[in-house]
């Protein structure tokens, strides 16, 4: 396999394509009619579905090909049908856990994080109906713990998750936690309009704690940090061009009201981790984070809360961030310490499936490749 030296290499990053009714043959019976789902439009283009709305195209990708993709969608937008059908150009390694698994190998890792593919698209689309919201991401859970069954130890599914229904939540925790998954994506976002800090989500962070699934965040179709007007010219509706040049803010912001407000000082065994939302940002987003506290504690007499320690210890402490191999992560090391965690973004077309060798020589970066990602799943 692709370890170093007896090492074991983990990709922090890669995603499992769900079957067109995924959502409704994992649901409760009585909720279906909310269930998603990809169906064929009239000429043969497959899309992600809600209630018949379209949401995003499903689409067979190929880590590089980014400008194809936007060319069958653009294909797709005019009516025309597609070059090839969806389900007879689909990989068996993109949605089965045992060929996923059989894949490692040719990628160079030994065990992977495997989050949703299209469970990145909906979930602002479905914002207004939390019951259905919860409905379907139930039901990816429950095909999270199948997942986790059947990947032999190397598999790593992440959960969807939310925080605003805490009693669902912690029924979910349980579920999630008794079937070995360890990982859940939540937004990083406003919950119906309260901060992640707010002292009412207390016991959402201690419901993590307590189950030993970590959260993280993730390039997801979610409530912004900045105001819709910002987006209103663009016509994407899942990943407009601010959302993709303002990658980090949301993870930002939310890591920044984590500290600043005493979220991670009350929960000392919180862990969370931040995935594709980019690394590089992180040795500015210290630096201002101790900054921003102390002068706003000089000016005002005192803290927002009161800290034992420096604001970007708490980050140091608590979080583990995916640094793709292009935004040298040695030296972001060097700078911020070891907190981040190599990722393949496999198999999307702006992911890579050379993850061993676009590394290189970090691959003897034993935290980079491996002990962060246990860190996480609280196997170390």
């Amino acid at each position: 396999m692709g370890g170093h030296k007896g090492a074991t290499v983990i990709d922090s990053d890669q995603h499992l394509y769900e079957s067109r009714t995924l959502w409704a043959d994992h649901m409760d019976p009585g909720l279906r009619d909310r269930a998603l789902a990809i169906v064929d439009d009239e000429v043969g283009n497959a899309w992600l579905t809600w209630r018949g709305e379209r949401i995003v195209m499903a689409d067979v990708t190929v880590p590089g090909e980014t400008a194809e993709v936007g060319q069958r969608l653009q294909r797709a937008l005019r009516g025309e049908a597609p070059a090839h059908r969806y389900d007879e150009i689909l990989p068996k390694s993109f949605w089965d856990p045992a060929a996923r698994v059989d894949e490692l190998a040719a990628l160079g890792v030994d065990e992977s994080v495997l989050f949703p593919n299209y469970g990145l698209a909906w979930e602002r689309t479905l914002e207004g109906d939390l019951e259905a919201s919860l409905a379907n991401m139930g039901a990816w859970n429950r095909w999270a713990v199948a997942v986790a069954h059947d990947g032999r130890g190397v598999l790593h599914p992440v959960a969807h998750l939310t925080l605003r229904d805490l009693d669902w939540l912690e029924q979910q925790l349980g579920a999630l936690a008794a079937g070995g998954v360890r990982l859940g994506m939540i937004s990083p976002g406003l919950v119906d309009g309260k901060p992640l800090s707010h002292p009412e989500l207390d016991r959402a962070w201690a419901a993590f704690v307590a189950h030993g699934v970590t959260p993280v965040f993730h390039v997801e179709n979610v409530t912004r940090p900045f105001d819709d007007a910002w987006f209103a010219s663009d016509p994407e509706p899942t990943n407009p061009a601010l959302a993709s040049v303002f990658l980090w803010a949301g993870a930002g912001l939310a890591l920044a009201d984590l500290t600043v407000n005493g979220t991670f000082q009350r929960h000392p065994d919180l862990r969370l981790g931040v995935m594709e939302l980019s690394a590089v940002w992180l040795p500015m987003f210290l630096m201002y984070l101790d900054g921003g506290v102390a002068f706003h504690e000089r000016l005002h007499g005192a803290p927002v809360a009161e800290l034992a320690d420096r604001p970007s210890d708490y980050v140091r402490r608590h979080v583990r961030i995916a640094a793709f191999s292009y935004e040298d992560p040695v030296r972001l090391t060097r700078q911020c310490g070891d907190l981040f965690m190599s990722c393949s973004d496999w198999p999307h077309s702006e992911g890579t499936a050379t993850p061993r060798s676009d590394y290189g020589e970090t691959l003897t970066a034993r935290g980079l490749h491996g002990a962060n990602v246990d860190w996480l799943l609280r196997r170390s």
